[in-house]
């Protein structure tokens, strides 16, 4: 579904990224992890077409959308979830996932779309008509991720979703990405530098470091990988 080959960005002659190979299968979740630093947000930013990758090439779908802007990504099934989630905090929760439909394939079917999505979130439901400048952390975060599903992803991308959650709420959140994936055919790439939980949750990871690729295979493999377990996990 996504094939990333040689990606290389950065921010202006500030190198970043440094020929990133990955792929993302259709109904996988494969996770990006690292420290702080380490290029993943700025990784996200390229595919979602936010920052112009330099050099490399990236598919989805069979399509070349390297030099794709931004907001025809969202039309192609492509939609990025930004790290802490840039909710319009004086708007409803419903008005957020109203936003979230405004994309053509989406429009035709806000009402229905509107019930599966607090299907999906049923606390959102009940917040409905709640700020979301007044949500949980927790919350906040499920409300951004139900925004994106709004729009009919085909892979969503997620950045940094545990970030200033407490820990109770990040397995909350997913055990709610997994049921997602799983009921609506859907493909996730999440970027964390919660190394444990992200390589649990997802079936293969790749670990980023200064820009470039360090390790990459199963997540199993990964979390029992001695090196990654003292680097990342403080194991």
């Amino acid at each position: 579904m996504l094939s990333v080959n040689q990606l290389s960005s950065g921010y202006g002659e500030l190198p970043v990224l440094h020929n990133i190979d990955l792929h993302v299968n259709r109904g996988e979740i494969v996770s990006v992890v690292g420290a702080n630093g380490a290029g993943k947000s700025t990784l996200l930013l390229t595919l979602s077409g936010h920052l112009m990758a330099q050099s490399g090439q990236v598919q989805f779908d069979n399509h070349d959308i390297t030099r794709l802007p931004a907001h025809d990504c969202p039309e192609r099934g492509l939609v990025m979830v930004p790290e802490g989630g840039r909710l319009f905090p004086f708007m409803t929760v419903l008005e957020n996932l109203e936003l979230g439909s405004y994309i053509s394939k989406a429009r035709t079917d806000i009402k229905n779309r509107l019930e599966e999505v607090m299907g999906l979130f049923p606390i959102l439901k009940d917040r409905q008509q709640q700020l979301a400048g007044r949500l949980s952390g927790g919350e906040r975060q499920m409300c951004a991720i139900a925004r994106a599903m709004m729009s009919k992803p085909k892979l969503l991308m997620l950045d940094e979703p545990s970030l200033g959650l407490a820990p109770i709420m990040v397995d909350k959140v997913f055990v709610m990405v997994k049921q997602m994936v799983e009921s609506q055919n859907l493909s996730v790439l999440l970027v964390e530098q919660n190394v444990g939980n992200a390589l649990q949750m997802s079936e293969r990871g790749y670990i980023l470091e200064h820009g470039h690729l360090l390790k990459t295979g199963k997540s199993s493999d990964l979390l029992n990988d001695s090196d990654i377990q003292r680097s990342y996990m403080g194991l």
